[in-house]
């Protein structure tokens, strides 16, 4: 039986997120320049991008460029950045043809002005779309979102617009880059690392969390549906019992 007639359509990950990872060690493998691998990804990306929209994931969270990563060496920045328009260029027509929506998060003020035109055009052009929203975390940290959205609430009830009381996670959501987004059910870490690398620290409270070694410019449409069949053998409790749970 084919990997994908495993999965279980009514079950599915609503919200996926993947950290994107080994896009240099790949390239090294290979005796390459780590710009080659970084290019390489992008097929993994759009291979990963029509699979989920073909299965009917909704809602699929690619962690591209984190706050972190301005430390890299500036040409590695510069070519990331040169990658991410060329790619949104090349890559409107697919989303367009399947129909899904580009929303971004993260500090987006600090990418180049150039980055910031073209994302912002995709991201109009594919507003009405409805099969899938595909999220793309930019200049994003998990902490320095959260620190936004305390001085944004803070604020808030500096003026007098919500009270003390009225803070819970509602409120806290609301003022996340997320706040139009579910919470994460299933993270996917390629590269055999296991680290959250500040990512969704808020969103992935109760996600299911799935490690491959395979590079990400190896990750494959087979590789996404292993990870999608053992998410779904998992008994999802949120804190309850298994007996609590049984319908």
């Amino acid at each position: 039986m084919e990997l994908v007639q495993q999965i279980n359509t009514a079950t599915l990950p609503q919200h996926l997120a993947i950290i994107m990872d080994g896009n240099g060690r790949w390239a090294k493998q290979k005796g390459l320049l780590r710009a080659l691998g970084h290019e390489s990804g992008t097929k993994s990306v759009r291979t990963t991008v029509e699979s989920c929209a073909k299965l009917g994931v909704k809602n699929l969270t690619l962690y591209a460029f984190s706050t972190e990563n301005w430390n890299r060496p500036k040409l590695e920045v510069d070519t990331l950045m040169k990658l991410l328009i060329s790619s949104l260029k090349k890559e409107i027509k697919t989303l367009q043809s399947n129909n899904i929506k580009l929303n971004a998060i993260g500090n987006l003020t600090n990418l180049p002005s150039n980055v910031q035109k073209e994302l912002q055009e995709v991201i109009q052009k594919t507003a009405e779309n409805t099969r899938m929203t595909l999220t793309l975390a930019l200049s994003y940290g998990a902490r320095e979102e959260l620190i936004q959205a305390v001085k944004k609430i803070s604020n808030k009830v500096k003026n007098n617009i919500i009270s003390e009381e009225a803070i819970d996670e509602s409120i806290i959501n609301q003022h996340l880059y997320t706040h139009n987004l579910p919470d994460v059910d299933l993270v996917i870490r390629t590269s055999g690392e296991h680290r959250i690398s500040n990512f969704l620290l808020w969103q992935i409270a109760y996600a299911e969390f799935y490690f491959t070694d395979v590079l990400w410019p190896d990750f494959s449409e087979d590789h996404l549906y292993e990870a999608i069949i053992s998410y779904q053998k998992r008994e999802r409790r949120f804190g309850k019992t298994s007996e609590q749970i049984i319908p």
